[in-house]
């Protein structure tokens, strides 16, 4: 569907731009507290409180850093002054862009302090985990892996897995490698590991996918993950969905713009609320805590009405709870979950939620 990663890129490469001495913006806090980490401690690069010379608006701003994509590198100078960049076209400009916005904030001698999950500090180099570099499961069209871009825990340590899945982009474009959307982050930086379910767009249609991705989350809880959360954008969103219809597959799903009929003006659209009424239907996991995100304008919804009061069916019996975020304000566009505003608005929330909490606020 749509190109969720370029709008991604973009957004994020304006955060960038900007990303000295904001006013104003919410922060994520709670979720990079290491008494928030299960298991051994956190890696060194969610400790905000180990940054020498930050202020408090630094030490904000760098818990927006680590709600980025990467490449992503964190500068700062003695003098207090900081800089940060993320989802450059390489590492080498991602980190010159950084220390040019240090220098230009008034940093003098400015260094890398982070880059990526690393801490690089005056030659101290303080790596975390990182995942095996193995297919976890594949079939023919698909493939279940760890995204070595986000920390790992492994699943004797982690809260558990979050299991990504892409949209179908329009025009065939290959999505398989694309990072998460940016709420992801929030889950992994609290200890959740992240898998992405990749599909190859010449194969991949909806009640196929559906069917690998029930595979998928099959291997994932072999492998020992207690824990499981089936989420995506677009079409991901709709087949962590339709993942609901398998008692114990799933322990969440989180649905972002979940869609699979097409952008405005496909014949599907005739028959797509149909299609989500059996979707809803088909739930069959009692237990699960299901989120659903949809955004006002969104060019892949046929009928945000129609579809909402669908939607708010996903409640007992078919599922455990439900949080369903409906055209929220100030978000729009089928890439509305990619905004770093969607983030920093309902990341935390997000979690608390799949993690047992009521919700998030209005």
């Amino acid at each position: 569907m749509l190109g969720a990663l370029a709008v991604l890129g973009a957004l994020l490469a304006l955060l960038a731009a900007a990303a000295l001495h904001p006013a104003g913006a919410e922060t994520p806090s709670a979720v990079l507290d290491a008494a928030a980490m299960p298991g051994l401690a956190p890696p060194a690069v969610l400790d905000a409180a180990a940054v020498p010379y930050l202020t408090a608006a630094g030490r904000a701003d760098y818990r927006r850093f680590l709600l980025q994509a990467t490449p992503r590198v964190f500068a700062l100078a003695a003098d207090g002054s900081w800089g940060w960049a993320s989802a450059q076209p390489d590492m080498a400009a991602t980190e010159a862009r950084a220390l040019l916005l240090c220098a230009q904030w008034g940093g003098k001698g400015c260094k890398v302090y982070a880059r990526d999950l690393s801490v690089v500090w005056y030659g101290d180099v303080r790596a975390p985990g990182t995942p095996p570099g193995e297919v976890f499961a594949a079939g023919p069209g698909w493939s279940l892996l760890p995204d070595a871009r986000f920390l790992w825990q492994g699943p004797g340590q982690a809260r558990g897995a979050y299991v990504w899945a892409h949209g179908r982009a329009a025009g065939g474009q290959d999505s398989r490698g694309s990072q998460p959307q940016p709420h992801v982050r929030v889950f992994n930086n609290a200890g959740w590991d992240v898998f992405r379910f990749d599909r190859d767009p010449a194969t991949d249609e909806t009640e196929a996918a559906a069917g690998w991705m029930r595979a998928a989350l099959k291997e994932v809880r072999r492998r020992g993950y207690a824990r499981i959360i089936a989420g995506g954008q677009s079409r991901g969103g709709w087949n962590a969905l339709q993942a609901l219809s398998e008692p114990g597959l799933v322990d969440a799903v989180v649905a972002v713009a979940p869609a699979a009929h097409g952008a405005r003006g496909s014949p599907a659209w005739a028959w797509a609320l149909d299609d989500l009424r059996r979707v809803v239907a088909a739930a069959r996991s009692p237990a699960a805590r299901v989120a659903v995100v949809t955004f006002a304008g969104d060019e892949f919804d046929p009928d945000p009405t129609g579809r909402a009061a669908i939607l708010r069916g996903l409640n007992a019996p078919h599922v455990g709870a439900l949080l369903f975020l409906d055209r929220p304000v100030g978000l729009s566009g089928h890439g509305g979950g990619a905004e770093a505003q969607f983030t920093l608005r309902y990341g935390d929330c997000l979690l608390g939620f799949v993690e047992g909490q009521p919700g998030c606020p209005r």
